[in-house]
Order: structure tokens, then sequence, then C-alpha cells
């Protein structure tokens, strides 16, 4: 995908050229970051999937893009990142469609359950649905992805996978990886952001050594005042306190919609490269009109560790990737 870039200057929506023709799936599509991108790419001409796992809320998401933009080419897909069979079936749809996929957002997460939950296969519920929901979806849907290739599209397809200034505290934990053994909240989001980041990282360098034009790339929204902060199974007096923070992590922080503006960089952008990881330019990277390269700690960068993640990954979805390790 193509738009303007500038160093040293906002970057807008409004850089964003027209889309049409182009098909892409955001997962997560019915608030916070992800809708706000679904609204702005299915304005600019895009046929956008909101892949769902609620689908009154998915439904009540599409609607509102329409009044918006009365002539948006939307499609409501249901997928609950927490259940493979729900990925597979998911993707199966897509592919049966014959349509070939220019950008993929991994845009959809948990955060911070303060109990420990599981999803469908059993695997700790941020890990399983950050992490593993993802990877098995995006192994799935490279065939669409190759096919906007073979279309001879002129952009180059994109994976952009959201990852979180959070990773920064994370730490793979191999042998507690599914948090069986101590379940800290917090310590299990980072784990699952800063794995998201390294699968962003290892899938560019799988692709590159593939000779692939597909392009995998990360980003994260800083810190945004999304239904992540606000929703989620707390207790009631914790539940309360967020919601009244929320307003006021709006005025510090950034809006949702500021939250989506590396999402779209990173999907649309020229300047973007495989292996990118962008966010707001602020200060530590919290908020900012400015979207630019983010810091990525060093052990995101461990390709040790990423090359075992990967095997692990496909290992526990029972999903082989199309791309193998072509890097030794």
């Amino acid at each position: 995908m193509t738009a303007n870039s500038a160093a040293k200057r906002e970057w807008t929506p409004a850089d964003i050229p027209s889309l049409t023709g182009h098909n892409i799936i955001i997962t997560g599509a019915n608030s916070g970051i992800g809708y706000q991108a679904a609204l702005v790419l299915a304005a600019k001409g895009a046929q956008v999937t909101l892949a769902c796992r609620d689908k009154l809320k998915g439904n009540a998401a599409l609607q509102a893009i329409r009044q918006s933009v009365p002539d948006a080419r939307l499609v409501l897909g249901h997928l609950d990142l927490g259940s493979l069979s729900s990925v597979k079936r998911f993707a199966d749809s897509v592919l049966s469609q014959g349509l070939p996929l220019h950008c993929l957002i991994n845009n959809a997460g948990v955060m911070t359950p303060p109990r420990r939950l599981e999803t469908a296969e059993g695997f700790e519920l941020q890990f399983g649905t950050n992490v593993l929901g993802h990877f098995a979806l995006t192994a799935l849907l490279m065939p669409a992805l190759q096919n906007a290739i073979s279309a001879n599209t002129v952009d180059a397809p994109r994976i952009v996978t959201l990852a979180s200034i959070a990773h920064k505290r994370g730490r793979i934990n191999f042998d507690n990886l599914q948090s069986e053994h101590g379940y800290s909240p917090m310590a299990a989001y980072a784990q699952s952001k800063l794995a998201d980041l390294m699968f962003a990282l290892e899938l560019n360098r799988r692709l590159r050594a593939a000779g692939t034009d597909i392009l995998s790339v990360a980003a994260h929204p800083g810190v945004a005042s999304t239904n992540l902060f606000k929703t989620g199974d707390y207790h009631g007096i914790e539940r309360a306190v967020r919601n009244a923070m929320g307003p006021l992590i709006g005025l510090a922080l950034n809006t949702d919609a500021a939250g989506a503006l590396p999402t779209l960089y990173a999907a649309t952008a020229d300047a973007v490269e495989g292996g990118g990881y962008y966010g707001p330019q602020g200060l530590l990277e919290v908020r900012g009109k400015h979207v630019g390269k983010a810091q990525i700690a060093d052990q995101a960068l461990d390709v040790t560790v990423a090359k075992h993640l990967w095997q692990v990954c496909e290992d526990l979805t029972g999903v082989p990737f199309p791309v193998g390790d072509q890097t030794n």
C-alpha cells in the first residue's frame, strides 16, 4: 500500500491514498483501536472484514461505520481467537472466497484479567488469544496473502501485529508459558505482547529468507483509553475505578483514535519496512501526534528464543506455518 510520508511532520489518515480494490481483515474491530482503524480504512475505499468474537457487538460496529461511511464495503466475520477451531473456520471461510488479502491486522487482544482464565484448548487466556490465536490465523491465511502477490497488485501485502510498550517488561518463560505455576496478570500480558513482537520480527526474517514480497511489521498504540482498560473480568470496585478513570486517562494519554494511528501507518505508509516496529513518538512512547520507529527491547531481538517460541507455537496450535526457517 502507498501513502505519502515525510520525516518530522505529523502523519495523519489524510496521507492514506485510495484503497479501492484492497481487501483488509482486522481482528477485534468492534471497538477501540480496531474499530477506529476499520473506520478510516473503509473511508479510504478498502473492503474491510471486521473479525469479531461477539457477533452483536461486531454488527453494531459495522452499522456505526456505515452511518459515517454510507458506501463502506464491510464484511462481518465471526472469529474467536480463544478457540483454534473458530480460527480455522474463519480462515476456511476467507479462503473459500478466493480473494487476495492485501493486509491482515492482528489487533484483537486480552489484557490483564485478574484471575487465570483459559482458552477453549486450555491455554492461558492472554497467551492463547494474543499469541497462539493470531499465530494460527496468520499461518492459515498465508495463501490469501500470497494470492495478492499472484494478482499482481502494486503494493506488497502486509501483516501488522499489535504489540505494546509492555513488551519491555516481558520475558518468555518456557517453563511457565501458560502461567500454571503462579499467575500475574501483568506479567502474563507483558509476555504475550513480547511474544507478539517477536513473532512479527521472526516472521519477517522468514519471509525475507523465502524471497516473498509479503511484509511483516508491528505497531503499538502507546497507552490508549480503550475498552481493554475499562472492561474485563474485574471485581465491582475495580471495574468502577477503571470506568471512573477512563476520562482522565483519555485526557492524559491517547484516545483510541490516536492510538490507531500507528496501526494505520504500519498498514499503509510508504516508509514502512519489513520487520519495522512503529508507535507514537511522544514522551516514553505513551502518546504523541507523530508516528515513527518504536523502541524494541533487547529480549525481543533474541533470535534463538524467537525460533524456539515459533516452534512452540506450531506445536501448541498444531498449525504448521507455510514459511519455514530458512535463516540458518
